[in-house]
């Protein structure tokens, strides 16, 4: 069964489903396995987790 990753900061549910119908369409495209033996697992970080640039995200954007 292949496992699809998507590690990220807060997401909207309506953002989570599309990106899960979407990811799992293409990776099925591509490989040609069937869409029901995807699994998606969305990993959200908090901002104080992410460094972009040398600065901690929800630093940055309090700017």
């Amino acid at each position: 069964m292949p496992v699809i990753i998507m590690k990220a900061g807060k997401i909207p549910a309506e953002m989570k489903k599309e990106l899960i119908e979407k990811l799992t369409s293409a990776a099925s495209e591509v490989t040609n396995i069937p869409e029901n033996a995807y699994t998606v697992l969305i990993e959200e970080l908090d901002l104080d987790n992410i460094g972009v640039g040398g600065q901690v995200l929800s630093e940055k954007h309090a700017h």
